[in-house]
């Protein structure tokens, strides 16, 4: 059978081309196929080495490093190298996302890097774009959890970016997209789509990090603050990867207002 088919298409010029586009058709959609799955392992290798680049720029951004206060003459003579030197205080890691929820009353993100790799408790966490996400609250060796902004126990300090007024972010546990910009006095002007920032009050995030855009202020009559709704800039539908920000500086001013309060109480 197989003699009898070589000398056909052999032979006969027709059946030669007939037989040469048929198998020119099957090798291709075969060479699609790998190229594909090739492309699919290549794309995801893509994916990683992009948001490690991207962690990397963040970590280089002027306002993740502080100046020594080098006014007086103990600072100068402290500092080794110049009176100038930067001194880091925000460092970005980034982290995959292995798990997460937004329809929950209480929402949380599960995260592949764990304290092996840096990572503790109370630490603030951003989108890829730098959006605020929400704050780790467990960790164990190779794994985080993160109490997500959507989650009615959430609390994050933020203020309108136009005026400059502050007040807290929580979740009333209904849309996975709105949370509650709150004690925003009705003397302020507000209006929809002004920016909602990190205040920089909390050790968790830098200043000036998206948290949302305003979607509608509620005038509510029996309150002298606003109920503001806030769309938020991150998309917790589409969480892939994540960045951890550890404040390399938060423990020095904790220990010291400790020292404050034990002294006058």
């Amino acid at each position: 059978m197989g003699i009898a088919l070589y000398m056909l298409f052999s032979y006969n010029r027709y059946q030669h081309t007939v037989y040469s586009a048929i198998a020119g058709e099957i090798t291709g959609k075969i060479n699609k196929q790998y190229n594909d799955v090739e492309y699919y392992f290549q794309l995801k290798k893509t994916n990683d080495s992009l948001v490690k680049a991207n962690a990397n720029l963040y970590n280089k951004l002027k306002q993740d490093y502080d100046m020594p206060d080098t006014v007086s003459k103990l600072a100068i003579d402290t500092i080794q190298i110049d009176t100038v030197l930067h001194q880091r205080r925000y460092l970005y890691l980034p982290a995959k996302v292995v798990g997460n929820s937004v329809n929950q009353p209480n929402n949380y993100l599960q995260l592949h890097r764990g304290s092996l790799q840096g990572v503790s408790a109370d630490l603030g966490v951003t989108d890829i774009n730098n959006s605020v996400v929400g704050t780790v609250v467990d960790v164990s060796k190779n794994y985080a959890v993160v109490m997500s902004l959507l989650h009615r126990l959430s609390n994050i300090s933020a203020k309108l970016k136009k005026t400059g007024e502050t007040g807290s972010v929580v979740w009333d546990g209904l849309q996975p997209n709105v949370v509650t910009l709150k004690d925003i006095s009705k003397e302020v002007k507000v209006a929809v789509g002004d920016s909602v920032i990190t205040s920089g009050l909390s050790d968790k995030f830098p200043f000036g990090l998206l948290i949302g855009t305003v979607k509608e202020v509620v005038n509510d009559k029996t309150s002298s603050t606003y109920t503001i709704k806030v769309k938020t800039a991150a998309n917790f539908y589409n969480l892939q990867y994540v960045n951890i920000i550890n404040n390399l500086q938060k423990y020095e001013p904790q220990e010291l207002l400790k020292s404050v309060k034990k002294t006058n109480e």
